[in-house]
């Protein structure tokens, strides 16, 4: 039987679908609008069924087209690994390498040290990703990234990640001066903690369960999503919790947080660099050159302060 399904149809579909229209979704892939409409059109007389509802403003797809999408991104996901692994064998170097950055470091360390890479000629189309807590992690077990500039703790269990140290990074507890608990005596305890509102950054996993830190049982939760949203909640006094060192101290510096001191303060965490983990001959040379550079980077040096 021949197949009437092509990874060329697929990636139609699945721009489409991230897209939101066909316009937009051919303006991504530089061709026509009537041309995607060709090939989803061929694809639906061929496999006899409607991929898209076409009865809105925005083209969604049907219970079959969003079944097909799915098994299909696999296809395509295979495709573009087998890709990447052909030309590293056949020139040595990566097709496409993602990096994700934690959102408690600063982008541009890493953008000053793509500038050094771009010049060793690798011709590598790069990534960049921003990924929250246990989400650096994730990134690396989902395939979404083959570097991750951040990953805290433990690393999860059986995935054989290559790892750097980057250093241990310290917490500490701050309120803003207009807080109820910034005049209450120093060290705080879980039971005055406890009453007041805390901010989480929401963990970026998609499939490793998210982590959390820091929060009390029954406490109330205000959940934003990143870090730098999180020191703007405390600083707006909203809500309490734990920042960084170097992005409390900052704040303080201006007057716009206090560091509290706590009964049961949260241990310093280690933060890594790590990557997927290949055997040396199967590593390319674009990989070993931006491992190499990153792990001459210090803890104190990304840290967005």
């Amino acid at each position: 039987m021949a197949v009437k399904l092509s990874l060329e149809a697929l990636e139609v579909i699945d721009t489409i679908d991230r897209k939101g229209s066909f316009a937009a979704a051919a303006e991504a892939l530089y061709r026509v609008p009537s041309a995607l409409t060709y090939t989803i059109r061929k694809l639906e007389e061929d496999l006899g069924i409607e991929l898209f509802d076409r009865s809105g403003h925005r083209a969604t797809l049907t219970k079959a087209g969003a079944e097909l999408l799915k098994e299909g991104r696999y296809l395509l996901d295979a495709a573009q690994t087998l890709e990447c692994r052909v030309r590293r064998i056949a020139t040595g170097v990566e097709t496409d390498i993602a990096i994700a950055v934690s959102d408690l470091f600063d982008f541009q360390p890493v953008l000053d040290l793509l500038q050094a890479f771009y010049q060793q000629g690798f011709g590598t189309r790069v990534k960049l990703l921003r990924e929250v807590y246990g989400g650096s992690w994730d990134a690396l077990q989902s395939n979404r990234a083959d570097i991750s500039i951040g990953a805290p703790g433990d690393s999860p269990p059986g995935n054989g990640f290559g790892t750097h140290l980057l250093g241990q990074l310290e917490f500490v507890f701050a309120v803003a001066p207009h807080h109820p608990l910034a005049t209450i005596p120093e060290p705080l305890n879980a039971e005055d903690i406890v009453q007041h509102r805390i901010v989480a950054a929401a963990d970026s996993s998609r499939n490793l369960p998210p982590r959390t830190s820091g929060i009390l049982s029954g406490q109330d939760t205000l959940t934003v999503p990143d870090m730098h949203t999180k020191l703007q909640a405390q600083i707006s006094g909203i809500a309490i919790g734990y920042l960084p060192s170097p992005m409390a101290q900052s704040a303080v510096d201006k007057g716009l947080l206090l560091i509290k001191q706590v009964a049961e303060p949260k241990p310093v965490a280690p933060t890594f660099i790590a990557w997927r983990q290949q055997r040396p001959s199967e590593m390319g040379k674009a990989m070993q050159w931006l491992l190499g550079q990153l792990s001459q980077l210090s803890l104190a040096q990304l840290l967005v302060k």
